[in-house]
């Protein structure tokens, strides 16, 4: 049995990459499990080809508690603590007031339109790194990607050597797409959604701990989420929910759970940062943080901005300005508002993107907030050309399509987005949370009525 995200010995070997980020000497650990005869390489996709000899299993183990008997050093500049990190940052930005009730409520339904979009159209492709997207995308005439992917005419070989994402291939090819499939991407907002309907905005980490217990699938859950849904069971308190055998820790897992948390506080970007703080620690620290906190500032600035400069402006307030995450975003976006949009001018920003962060694992928070930030820049405010952007990337294709896409979807709303993208999703999400398959609709009206709700809370 390969138990991805979980097995020791793969740990082992994520871990000692984290760890070295973070400053901590690694390099008799690492010496000592590779005379044992164990692979310092992490997995690719969660877990090696084969479960390690019970001897080395152990090794591992110990290893893996040595290491977090280590402190790491000081890092004054990445705070985990929610004054620490406030105490970083610049002033709040003074954004434009909510606008009508009915132009929110489009802009609500244009975020949730827009993550669903994105997200469907990475995922068959999840996995697969930057060079296969492309020989996949030119062997079936969709070069450079404008549309979605399609299996039809794609050659035996290329489709040997760069295999889809084979859980969401059946249901997110052109051909095949009827509704948005089940997807943690749309799974997650769907959470926080039922999270502020119970708590309001003053819940607590361990009110999203319960209501992961409650509702959330354990078979569901990956990376860093896997590695704390296993620290919940194991009575482990909040914050060493994030830290105990959790190497994953500033992985891209909480910048997809919070574009939502935004959405509920139209303009309020560091109000929604300290939402997203609060879900966020459950399982990531450091830069794992600051990209939640990102991504809900994003999510509160496009119910209001008018343009995708400002809702990245707007953001930036939220991000601890000497973190690598602000480092990430501020090359995104450099590298974004030097593109033209050529096939040339991208192919040279992507290559940018990688030689920075290329040595990083597909899932990071750092490559992807800035594959997030140049696709964002880059696409101008075009809703395909951004998504596809993101997805051309090669890292976590579905998670940073669909956050691209709600910034965009926000502030397009739905006929901006266009009935190429929309149409096939036929105003459905499914999901593996209790209740089934969501309209996106209602989705969006329960999001305006929390809005509502949460703006009476604050008042009292």
């Amino acid at each position: 049995m390969r138990l991805t995200w979980a097995q020791p010995e793969d740990l082992l070997a994520h871990e000692l990459v984290q760890a070295a980020a973070e400053g901590t000497d690694v390099s008799g650990v690492r010496a000592r499990w590779v005379a044992a005869g164990g692979d310092p390489v992490p997995a690719v996709s969660g877990a090696g080809p084969v479960p390690a000899p019970p001897a080395l299993r152990q090794l591992a183990r110990d290893l893996l508690a040595e290491l977090a008997a280590t402190p790491a050093p000081p890092a004054p500049a990445e705070p985990d603590g929610w004054e620490e990190i406030v105490a970083l940052l610049p002033s709040a930005p003074q954004l434009p007031g909510l606008p009508s009730q009915d132009a929110y409520r489009e802009r609500v339904l244009g975020a949730w339109t827009g993550r669903a979009a994105g997200c469907l159209l990475g995922k068959p492709v999840e996995k697969v790194p930057r060079q296969g997207i492309e020989e996949i995308l030119r062997s079936t005439g969709r070069w450079p990607l404008d549309r979605w992917f399609t299996a039809v005419g794609l050659p035996e070989d290329v489709a040997a050597r760069w295999p889809w994402n084979r859980r969401s291939a059946p249901t997110s090819l052109e051909e095949n797409i009827s509704g948005m499939p089940e997807d943690d991407d749309l799974n997650y907002p769907i959470l926080a959604l039922l999270l502020l309907e119970r708590h309001g905005h003053a819940f607590t980490t361990e009110d999203v701990a319960q209501l992961w217990l409650d509702h959330l699938p354990a078979g569901r859950v990956f990376t860093a989420e896997r590695a704390a849904y296993r620290n919940i069971l194991d009575a482990r308190p909040v914050p060493e929910t994030a830290t105990h055998l959790n190497p994953f820790r500033e992985w891209i897992g909480a910048l997809i759970r919070t574009d939502l948390l935004g959405w509920v506080l139209p303009g309020d970007v560091r109000g929604a940062a300290r939402l997203a703080w609060a879900d966020a620690r459950l399982s990531h620290t450091r830069n794992g943080l600051y990209g939640a906190m990102w991504a809900a500032a994003l999510g509160a600035a496009t119910t209001v901005c008018t343009s995708v400069e400002d809702v990245l402006d707007a953001a930036d307030a939220v991000v601890p300005p000497g973190s690598r995450l602000a480092d990430a975003v501020r090359l995104g976006r450099e590298l974004g508002a030097a593109c033209d949009g050529s096939e040339p001018a991208v192919r040279e920003a992507l290559d940018r993107l990688h030689a920075a962060y290329g040595d990083l694992h597909w899932v990071h928070v750092l490559n992807n907030a800035a594959t997030i930030a140049f696709a964002l820049t880059a696409g101008r405010g075009d809703f395909g050309r951004s998504v596809c952007l993101a997805v051309t990337a090669g890292w976590d294709t579905d998670s940073a399509g669909a956050t691209v896409g709600a910034v965009v979807g926000g502030l397009l709303g739905v006929p901006g987005i266009g009935e190429q993208w929309t149409g096939p999703l036929e105003g459905r999400i499914a999901t593996s949370l209790p209740g089934g398959e969501q309209r996106i609709a209602d989705l969006a009206d329960r999001t305006v009525a929390l809005a509502a709700s949460l703006t009476a809370e604050v008042a009292r």
